[in-house]
């Protein structure tokens, strides 16, 4: 089947997001869809729910992982939003895991969920994992579905690693142009990878997010690693020709294809 033919057939691709507050996700989900704006809400009934269950003031109990987030930018996208462990308890992990197995059950592909994007924000001062998040990667099977680790607010690793090469003599100007690629090594020899190896359920992959608040953040590595670990050649055509932001992974695999 061609890209149009598949869309057809399946309707959208479908992703639930999960992480602390403040671990990012929106913005993500912006920069993925190119807006600045807010999702529209739908409920399982296809009706429109009040926006207001974003603010992150509201109580956890009104969230509900089965809306459906839709921006209007790209509507071949739907998410589906957890707000993570930390304050939920054993019934955000149980409704969290009750979710996927479910999905994961449908007959119909476009019911089904297709990918996971697990929030990890670096911006924490511990930048260690949660309780729940350990749990998560312990506990939670999600079979065929993809798991992919967004390190979300990397650059606040950039001022550790400035701190670092100042301390060894380099420059004002040389740390500030090594601190990314320092942060990087860094972290590829950290606490946090070493974790995520050793865990009874690793994810597939991780990506490391820095300034996606910024016009020209790069998302194009998260979109290049979510296609990599989709088994089903049908759904990683839906999802490259879904995207809109990297052009020239749509060529790199219509070439292949």
């Amino acid at each position: 089947m061609d890209p149009s033919e598949i869309k057809e057939k399946i309707g959208r691709f479908r992703i639930l997001t999960i992480g602390r507050a403040n671990a990012g996700k929106t913005t993500i989900l912006r920069r993925v869809c190119n807006t600045r704006e807010n999702p529209v809400i739908y409920d399982c009934a296809g009706k429109k729910v009040d926006p207001a269950v974003l603010d992150p003031s509201r109580e956890r109990g009104e969230h509900n992982i089965e809306n459906e987030l839709v921006f209007p930018s790209n509507p071949g996208f739907v998410f589906h939003d957890s707000r993570g462990f930390e304050a939920g308890g054993e019934s955000e992990f149980d409704q969290v895991k009750e979710f996927i197995a479910r999905r994961s059950k449908e007959t119909k592909l476009k019911n089904q969920l297709h990918a996971i994007w697990y929030c990890i924000p670096m911006d924490e001062a511990s930048r260690s994992f949660t309780a729940g998040e350990v749990k998560f990667f312990s506990q939670c099977d999600t079979g065929s579905i993809p798991v992919i680790v967004l390190f979300t607010k990397f650059d606040a690793f950039y001022d550790v690693a400035y701190g670092e090469l100042k301390s060894k003599g380099k420059s004002i100007k040389d740390a500030r142009a090594l601190a990314p690629t320092h942060a990087q090594e860094s972290f590829a020899n950290g606490p946090q990878l070493e974790f995520l190896k050793g865990v009874r359920l690793p994810p597939k992959c991780h990506v490391c997010l820095s300034n996606m608040d910024k016009d020209d953040a790069d998302c194009g590595p998260l979109i290049e690693r979510t296609a990599g670990t989709l088994d089903s050649n049908v759904l990683q055509r839906l999802f490259i020709s879904t995207q809109q932001i990297n052009l020239e992974l749509c060529m790199k695999y219509a070439v292949e294809k």
